[in-house]
């Protein structure tokens, strides 16, 4: 609370400096660096474009995978599944290293078909102080960065072997919103576990990253599971370890999940840190 109101005073006097032009132009500066990887995002979707998998290959899937595919494309996987996925989501955010929640609504744009994404976010600080945050990844390179009312840099991240793997993990955690993206074929491959339990691995650029499926009996699929543990220090959320995922919905003819929470995990205990809603989900 104190940092928050050090930080409302200076903000104050900054606009009292005649510093809101200063705060406009540099929010007009960050939100230009989204959009620009938001349009990167849709480049490389276009150039990975997926098929819908034959019967065979379908049927060498472990039975809680068949199950997922059957429920969530209730009239078959269209032959040309959407490259491209553009979602609004709204709810309750901890930013790293605290214990409060605060209101946060967030849009990402993401491929299906090759892993990449842009996700970006705000959320309240405190009355009159909110940040924003994106994450992206494109072309097997992350960048993350945070900041108060678009200016003041709180949390920068930029591409590191191990930055590169978290983010996509994340991409593999966010993927039951765009289902293409589990399809055979594509970038994620399945290993059996049991009747209700698959572990999906993706691999690009060079890298790979796992999460293991927990499904409902009817195919839904209820939560991905990191098999590690996550480093609870880090200034950044990166991915999560556990998402869990509710609410299904038919949007383009594919049932979607709209309730979700997202969590750290570590020592048997989870900490969740993203828990809301998808309010719009649009296939391109």
């Amino acid at each position: 609370m104190r940092r928050a109101l050090i930080v409302t005073l200076t903000v104050v006097a900054a606009l009292a400096g005649g510093g809101a032009l200063t705060l406009w132009i540099a929010g007009t500066s960050t939100q230009a660096t989204i959009d620009a990887f938001s349009v990167q995002v849709g480049e490389v979707a276009r150039d990975a474009l997926l098929a819908a998998p034959d019967g065979e290959t379908v049927a060498a899937l472990p039975a809680p995978v068949r199950r997922y595919l059957a429920y969530t494309f209730p009239d078959g996987v269209p032959m040309t599944p959407p490259p491209l996925a553009r979602i609004t989501l709204e709810g309750q955010f901890r930013r790293p290293l605290t214990d409060s929640f605060h209101p946060m609504t967030a849009r990402q744009t993401a491929a299906t078909g090759t892993p990449a994404f842009v996700f970006w976010g705000t959320t309240t600080m405190a009355p009159g102080v909110w940040a924003l945050a994106y994450d992206a990844f494109v072309d097997g390179q992350m960048e993350m960065k945070a900041e108060v009312l678009s200016a003041l840099t709180v949390m920068e991240e930029s591409s590191s072997p191990a930055l590169d793997r978290i983010s996509l993990r994340r991409w593999l955690l966010e993927s039951p919103l765009f289902p293409p993206a589990l399809l055979p074929g594509g970038p994620v491959r399945w290993e059996p576990i049991d009747d209700s339990r698959a572990r999906a691995v993706v691999s690009a650029h060079g890298m790979e990253a796992a999460m293991v499926a927990v499904f409902a009996p009817n195919g839904r699929l209820l939560r991905f599971e990191a098999e590690e543990d996550g480093d609870l220090t880090t200034p950044y959320h990166g991915s999560g370890e556990v998402a869990a995922r509710d609410d299904d919905r038919l949007v383009a003819g594919m049932r979607i999940p709209h309730a979700f929470s997202i969590a750290r995990a570590a020592g048997g205990q989870e900490h969740p840190f993203w828990v809301g809603t998808v309010t719009g989900i649009a296939f391109e």
